[in-house]
């Protein structure tokens, strides 16, 4: 079997630093509300992802019609998917989330054949199923309940799941040609103004405010880590590798969570969800395919 590519780990670190935004975030959300939470994320981000990459001067023109599709791209996978997520966590349980979810490479695969971007190989399917199947143990393993109680919040995070996998194959797309820090940079400036323009109400009243010190952590890290670090190596792998194969590394998320989790707020995994790890990661690593020169690919 082939070595992992320098994608492969990109994305490995991704998942491991979204699994462990997770945990850090929901420790945050103690102390301020999610609204509020991912205005001043996203502001900050936004904020810095600008100025790193104008002083390093990676910032270059590129047509019109290219920005406005990468900030049009921002307001689908950014905006909406944020705020729809956001909402349906509120009225249904993060198992339900993370359920609906471990379908993302599932969905992603379907809308990239539907938009005719790309047709996945029989691997790559495999490798989905075996992964999304991984998923639904490690997470369900504690038992999941869906229900009239919960039926908002899940179409919630049905609608979030389907923003975040048109973003993934659309922006891969709009992309192409420029740097993946840039191509960042453009989407997060797309999609921040709609989400500061519904916190606006809250940050005006001043409430929460000082920050806890978990709030700044989580901000900080999720700002500038998750935002600013794995936002570029996704960007850069999924112009390399596609939307289906770079949707299969969301997968792995929910184990680095589930260990993160259990680390910072106590919450023990249970034997069953070890089983479920072993198939996302055969899932994975089926996928896998030697890696093919693309001239457009850049960094």
């Amino acid at each position: 079997m082939n070595r992992l590519s320098k994608h492969d780990l990109n994305l490995l670190l991704v998942a491991l630093i979204w699994g462990a935004n997770y945990s850090i975030g929901k420790r945050a959300l103690v102390y301020t509300s999610p609204v509020t939470y991912a205005a001043v994320r996203y502001l900050i981000s936004t904020a810095v992802l600008w100025l790193v990459f104008w002083y390093l001067k990676q910032i270059t023109a590129i047509p019109r019609a290219q920005t406005l599709k990468l900030l049009g791209w921002g307001v689908v996978g950014h905006t909406l998917n944020q705020l729809s997520f956001l909402a349906g966590l509120k009225l249904t349980s993060a198992t339900n989330s993370a359920l609906i979810f471990g379908n993302l490479p599932v969905v992603v695969a379907l809308i990239g054949m539907l938009m005719g971007v790309e047709r996945p190989r029989p691997r790559v399917w495999l490798g989905i199923v075996l992964g999304t199947a991984g998923v639904l143990m490690v997470v369900g393993a504690k038992g999941f309940r869906f229900g009239e109680a919960t039926s908002k919040g899940d179409l919630l995070s049905v609608a979030a799941l389907i923003f975040w996998a048109i973003f993934t194959v659309g922006v891969r797309q709009a992309s192409m040609g420029i740097s993946s820090g840039q191509a960042t940079a453009l989407t997060h400036l797309g999609g921040t103004p709609g989400i500061l323009l519904i916190a606006a109400p809250t940050l005006a009243s001043g409430s929460g405010w000082p920050f806890h010190r978990d709030v700044w952590i989580g901000l900080l890290f999720s700002s500038l880590v998750s935002s600013l670090v794995a936002a570029v190596l996704w960007t850069r792998s999924l112009k390399a590798l596609g939307g289906a194969r770079t949707a299969l590394y969301n997968c792995i998320t929910p184990l680095f969570a589930a260990g993160f989790a259990w680390l910072l707020l106590g919450e023990r995994p249970v034997p069953f969800q070890a089983v479920g790890a072993v198939l996302v990661i055969v899932g994975v690593l089926v996928s896998r395919e030697p890696e093919v020169a693309d001239g457009r690919v850049g960094g």
